[in-house]
C-alpha cells in the first residue's frame, strides 16, 4: 500500500500549481536555459596582433626586444618583473650600443623597481646596476642622478625594514661611482640630495635625533623609523655605508682647492696648531711642495704642468661685475679700452680690502658652520657608535678563539666612522684654534672603551690558523686608535694654550670648566702615550706585539700606513723633553723613525712620504712664528742622527734616477733650504760631505770604462728638475762646501746641453 501512496502523490505534483509567498517574485523554471554572457579582455603582452613586429630589432633568447622588456618591468607579477631585468642584462650585453641610446628610458623603468616589495627583484636589479653603472660614462650618468637618488631616499624610508637596507645597498653602489652628488648638500640641504641620504641613515640607526633640528642643546625627538631593532647584519651594512659617505663628504683634500698651491696639504695639517698664523704655516708647508707633477701615463719620461702664464691683458670686466663700485670708470661698453688715466682713478687700496673682506668673511662663516654640523652629527651618533661596540667587543677580544667576521667588521666600520668624523672636527678645531669641549668629551670616551683591548692582536691562536684578513683588520683598528689618539692630543686646550697663549677659544664658556677640561685630557692622554708610542716603535721595528707571535716587518709598511702615523708620531715628539734621568718617549720615537727612514729602500711607497716629514722637521728650526716644542739642537745624539739622515739623500737621488721625479725633487728642495735657512745642521762638515756624494750624480768613474754620465744626463730635457740641481750645486760652492771636484763633474755633465748657459751664469755670480 504505501508504493501506491507515493505514485499517487508525485501525479499530483507534477500538475499542482506552487503557491507565491509574500515579497517572493516568480520563479525560473527549471527547464528555462540562461542566454546571458559576459566578455573579458586578453592580454597578449608578448605576442601582439595589433602590429607587426620589427624582425630586425634586437631581442633576447625569448625574442623580447627593448621595448616588450621595458613593458615586462611594469607587470603584476615578480617572476615577470625579474626576468625582465635578467633580459635587460642579456640584451645590452649582446648589443651595448644600446645603452647610450635609450639610457633614459631604461634609467625611469628601473628606478621605480628599488622599492619593490619583492627580495628577489631588488636583488636582481642591484646586480644588474652594478653590471650596468660601468658601461656608461660618468658624463652620461650625471644627468640621470637626481631621480636615481630620489627613488633611493624614498626607500630609505619604506615601511618594510629590508627595503629600507636594500636602499642603502644601492647608495653603495653610487657612492661609488657618482659619491660627489650623493654628499652634495649633506651639511644646509638647499641643494642636492645630501641631506636625505643622511637623515635616512640615521633614521635607520635608531639615532635619536633628526639632524639638524636643535642644535647642541635642542632636546632628542624620536625619529619616525626608529621602532625597528636591527639585527647585526642590517647594521654592518648600514654603518659602512655611513662610513663611506662621512669619508666623501669629509674628504680633507676637498675642502680645498687642489688647484690652489696655498692650500695646506692634508698631510701636514698637524702642524699647523705649532704656528701663530695660518699664513706662516701654509708659506712653510709650500717649501718641499713639488711644482712639477709626473704625468701618471708616461712611463720614464716627466710631463710637466707648466706655470701659469703672464697674461698681456688683464680681465678687467670681470673685476668690474664682481666688485661693483671699485671701478668708478668703468666703461659700460666691454669692447671699449682703458686709458692711462681710468686706471689711475682705480682705488686699489679699496680693491684689495674689499678682496680680503669677502674673503675672510666666506673662509670664517664656512667654516664655522662646517664645524656646528660635523660636531651636531657626531654627537647624534655618539651613543649608537659606543653602544654598538660595546656589543661587539667581548665576542672580538675573546683570547683564544678566532673573532667572528660580523662584529670584526661591526668594530672596524665604528672606529672608521670616529676616525673620519671627529678627525674632520679636531682638524678644523687645531687649524681654526676653536676646541669644541663636547667633541673632545665624547671621543675621550670613546677611547676610554678602546683602550683595555689595546694594542688589538690576536693570542693563543697558533699560527697554522692565522687569518691574514683578520690579522689586517687588527693592525687597522690599532692604526686607527693611536690616529684618534693624536686627535685628543693634539686639540687639547692645554696644548693649543702653549702654542698660542693669547688666543680666544669658546666664547661663552667658563675659563674654570676649559682648565678641568684641560687637565683631564691632559692626563687621560698621558695614559694612551705610553701604550701608543710603544706601539709605534714596534711597528716600525718590525718587532711583534706583547703576547703575540705575528710580526710587521717595517720595510712592507705601506704608504698609506706610513702616512695615517705621521700626525701619531708628530703628537709624540713634539712632546717637551721630560728632566734629565726620565725617559723622553720624544727622543725615543724620533730615533726609531730616522732608523726606519735610513732603511728604506729608495723604491719603497714610504721613501717619499719620510722624506716630506723628516725634511719638515729639520726646516722647522728657522721658522720665526713656529712656537712648538720640537727643534734641533735640543739633543746631540737626534742631531748626529739627522745628520745622518742627510748625508743618505744623495744615495737616494742616484738610486731614483728618473724613476720618480716628484721625490726628486722634494729631495733637492730640502737640501737647498737647508744651506740657505742657515740651519744648524748644514754644518761645512755636513756640507763638504754632500758635495762628495753628489759628484756621482754627474760623471761616474769606472775602473775599466772610464767616465760615464751620472743619472742628471737621464733627466728629462730642459725640465725644471735639471736647473734645480744646479741650484743646489751653486748653493753648496757658495756656502763653501765644494770642491773643484764637484764643479768640474757639473761642467762635463751639462756641455752641450740647453743648461750649459745657466750653469755658467750660475758659476760666475758664485
Amino acid at each position: 500500500m504505501p508504493k501506491n501512496t507515493k505514485k499517487k502523490k508525485d501525479k499530483a505534483a507534477d500538475f499542482s500549481k506552487a503557491k507565491l509567498k509574500l515579497g517572493k517574485g516568480k520563479q525560473t523554471p527549471t527547464n528555462v536555459i540562461d542566454t546571458s554572457y559576459k566578455a573579458r579582455s586578453i592580454a597578449l603582452p608578448s605576442q601582439s596582433i595589433a602590429h607587426d613586429k620589427d624582425a630586425e630589432a634586437p631581442s633576447t633568447r625569448r625574442r623580447l626586444t627593448f621595448d616588450d622588456l621595458l613593458a615586462h618591468l611594469k607587470h603584476y607579477n615578480a617572476g615577470t618583473r625579474r626576468d625582465a631585468i635578467l633580459g635587460l642584462r642579456e640584451l645590452l650585453e649582446a648589443h651595448p650600443d644600446l645603452i647610450e641610446k635609450n639610457l633614459t628610458p631604461l634609467v625611469n623603468a628601473c628606478v621605480r623597481l628599488i622599492g619593490d616589495e619583492d627580495a628577489s627583484i631588488r636583488k636582481t636589479l642591484l646586480s644588474f646596476l652594478n653590471w650596468l653603472l660601468p658601461q656608461t660614462p660618468s658624463d652620461d650618468l650625471l644627468p640621470h642622478s637626481p631621480v636615481l637618488l630620489l627613488f633611493t631616499t624614498s626607500a630609505q624610508t619604506h615601511i618594510f625594514p629590508e627595503i629600507r637596507i636594500d636602499a642603502i645597498r644601492f647608495l653603495d653602489l653610487f657612492l661609488e661611482f657618482i659619491p660627489d652628488v650623493v654628499v652634495e648638500g649633506w651639511t644646509h640641504g638647499i641643494s642636492g640630495h645630501g641631506r636625505r641620504v643622511l637623515e635616512g641613515y640615521l633614521g635607520i640607526l635608531n639615532a635619536g635625533t633628526l639632524f639638524g633640528e636643535g642644535g647642541d642643546t635642542g632636546p632628542a625627538q624620536a625619529t619616525s623609523t626608529a621602532s625597528v631593532v636591527l639585527s647585526l647584519g642590517s647594521k654592518l651594512v648600514v654603518l659602512r655605508s655611513l662610513s663611506s659617505f662621512l669619508k666623501n663628504a669629509l674628504s680633507f683634500p676637498t675642502r680645498t682647492s687642489p688647484s690652489d698651491s696655498s692650500s695646506p696639504s692634508a698631510s701636514t695639517w698637524y702642524l699647523s696648531s705649532s704656528f701663530t698664523s695660518q699664513e706662516a704655516y701654509q708659506s712653510f708647508d709650500s717649501l718641499l711642495c713639488p711644482v712639477y707633477q709626473e704625468s701618471a701615463s708616461s712611463s720614464k719620461a716627466a710631463a710637466f704642468q707648466s706655470p701659469r702664464g703672464w697674461a698681456e691683458e688683464a680681465d678687467i670686466d670681470a673685476f668690474v661685475e664682481h666688485f661693483p663700485g671699485t671701478f668708478p670708470n668703468a666703461r659700460p661698453n666691454a669692447g671699449d679700452g682703458w686709458t692711462l688715466q681710468d686706471l689711475t682713478n682705480v682705488d686699489l687700496r679699496t680693491l684689495g680690502e674689499k678682496v680680503s673682506a669677502e674673503e675672510s668673511h666666506s673662509t670664517q662663516s664656512t667654516g664655522s658652520d662646517f664645524l656646528a654640523v660635523c660636531t651636531h652629527l657626531a654627537h647624534t651618533l655618539h651613543s649608537t657608535l659606543v653602544s654598538t661596540f660595546l656589543d661587539c667587543a667581548p665576542a672580538v677580544f675573546s683570547p683564544g678563539s678566532s673573532p667572528p667576521e660580523t662584529e670584526l667588521q661591526l668594530v672596524l666600520a665604528v672606529t672608521e666612522i670616529c676616525r673620519t668624523l671627529y678627525g674632520a672636527i679636531l682638524r678644523e678645531a687645531v687649524q681654526g684654534n676653536d676646541v669644541r669641549d663636547q667633541s673632545l668629551g665624547e671621543l675621550q670616551v670613546i677611547l676610554g672603551y678602546l683602550s683595555p683591548y689595546f694594542p688589538f692582536a690576536i693570542s693563543g691562536i697558533s699560527s697554522t690558523k692565522r687569518d691574514i684578513r683578520v690579522e689586517q683588520a687588527f693592525q687597522d683598528l690599532n692604526l686607527t686608535y693611536c690616529e684618534l689618539t693624536s686627535f685628543l692630543i693634539l686639540a687639547s686646550p692645554a696644548r693649543l694654550e702653549d702654542h698660542h697663549p693669547g688666543s680666544r677659544r669658546g666664547k661663552g664658556r667658563s675659563q674654570p670648566s676649559r682648565r678641568t677640561l684641560a687637565s683631564s685630557t691632559s692626563s687621560t692622554s698621558d695614559l694612551h702615550v705610553d701604550h701608543v708610542s710603544e706601539y709605534v716603535v714596534r711597528l716600525l721595528c718590525g718587532e711583534p706585539l706583547p703576547g703575540t707571535s705575528q710580526t710587521t716587518l717595517s720595510r712592507s709598511i705601506t704608504g698609506a700606513t706610513y702616512t695615517s702615523l705621521l700626525p701619531t708620531v708628530w703628537s709624540l715628539i713634539s712632546a717637551p723633553l721630560r728632566p734629565r734621568g726620565e725617559e723622553n718617549t720624544s727622543s725615543a720615537v724620533l730615533r726609531v723613525v730616522l732608523e726606519h727612514a735610513i732603511k728604506a729602500s729608495s723604491a719603497s711607497a714610504v721613501k717619499k712620504p719620510t722624506i716630506e716629514f723628516i725634511g719638515r722637521l729639520i726646516l722647522l728650526e728657522r721658522e720665526a712664528e713656529y712656537r712648538g716644542s720640537f727643534r734641533v739642537g735640543r739633543d746631540a745624539a737626534e742631531d748626529a742622527k739627522l745628520e745622518e739622515w742627510i748625508l743618505q739623500l744623495p744615495r737616494a737621488l742616484w738610486e731614483l734616477g728618473t724613476s720618480h721625479l716628484p721625490t726628486t725633487e722634494i729631495i733637492l728642495r730640502f737640501l737647498l733650504r737647508l744651506i740657505q735657512h742657515r740651519s744648524r745642521l748644514a754644518r761645512l762638515e755636513v756640507i763638504s760631505a754632500l758635495s762628495s756624494r753628489l759628484m756621482p750624480y754627474f760623471v761616474i768613474s769606472h775602473t775599466t770604462r772610464g767616465r760615464l754620465p751620472g743619472p742628471y744626463a737621464k733627466l728629462p730635457p730642459a725640465s725644471p728638475v735639471r736647473r734645480l740641481v744646479l741650484d743646489v750645486v751653486a748653493t753648496i760652492v757658495r756656502s763653501g762646501g765644494a770642491d773643484d771636484g764637484l764643479q768640474d763633474a757639473v761642467g762635463e755633465a751639462v756641455r752641450g746641453t740647453e743648461e750649459e748657459e745657466y750653469w755658467s751664469s750660475l758659476h760666475t755670480r758664485v
